[in-house]
Formats: C-alpha cells, structure tokens, sequence
C-alpha cells in the first residue's frame, strides 16, 4: 500500500493528472454509453429525453467509477515514485478494478434488480451473463486512456 502515490493524486500536479484522465475517459465513456444504447431495450422503450437522461446517468456512475479505481490503484499498487515508475501496475490495478465493478455491478442490475435489460442483439459473456459492450468498455477505455497520457505524466512529476 502507498500512501505516497494517493498523497500524489491530491497534489497540484496529481490533481491536473486525475481531472485530465477523469475528463477524457469521461468524455470516451460518454461516447461508449450512447454508442452501445441499442444493445439495450430502453432504446426501444423510452423516449429520446429518457434516452439522453440515460446516458448522462450512466456516464457519472463512469465517472465516479473511474476515480474511485484510480485512486484504489494509488493505494494498492502505487509507489513512492508513481507516476514515473509502476505506472503499468496502477493502470492494470485500476483496470481490472473497473472492470470487476462493471461485471458485478451488470449482473446485479440485470439479473437480481431489474433495473435495465440487454436487447437480443447484445452479446454475452459468461458465466455471469455481463454484456460484452460494458465488459469491453471497461477493458479499453481505462489503460487506452492512461496510456495516452504517459507523457503527461513524466512531465507532471518534478525530478
């Protein structure tokens, strides 16, 4: 456990570090959300403005999602010198805890809850019966995103 690295995300440069990845993995998750709406029956059900509530919804659960990941990676995986070292470690600890999130949380809303239901045209992963759009989503988008940010990185850290 680092609380060196955590100590970093809330400092000037780690901040800049943690709102430019919150912001543009948000705005990719924001295009994914409505992108994959189809493979959901509300696309067929509700009207555009449910639609459009949806995804915004959807989109500040990613949000919430991303940084509390992120910041359980710092804690878990992180170093002293993150970002500059063990940044791979953080990016796959913060992807995998992304995408156990997103498997739990799609086969609680989906199978115990209710809440919202896949359309036949979305593919399935098993054993939990996770949709493929969500699982991949997750799988992509954080280390996509962290990857396209590693000279961000060098440059926020002094020394």
């Amino acid at each position: 456990m680092s609380l060196v690295a955590f100590r970093f995300a809330l400092s000037p440069a780690g901040r800049t570090f943690a709102l430019t990845y919150l912001l543009v993995a948000g705005t990719a998750n924001l295009v994914w959300e409505a992108a994959q709406l189809p493979l959901y029956t509300i696309w067929k059900t509700a009207p555009m403005g449910e639609l459009a509530y949806a995804v915004i919804h959807c989109t500040i659960g990613d949000l919430m999602i991303l940084a509390a990941a992120l910041l359980l990676a710092l804690l878990l995986a992180g170093d002293g010198a993150w970002p500059k070292r063990g940044f791979a470690r953080v990016a796959l600890v913060t992807t995998a805890l992304g995408v156990a999130f997103t498997l739990f949380s799609e086969w609680l809303n989906v199978e115990i809850l209710r809440n919202w239901a896949y359309a036949e045209a979305m593919p399935l992963v098993p054993p939990l019966k996770t949709g493929l759009s969500p699982f991949l989503q997750w799988v992509l988008v954080p280390p996509l995103v962290l990857c396209a940010m590693r000279p961000l990185r060098i440059r926020s850290v002094p020394g």
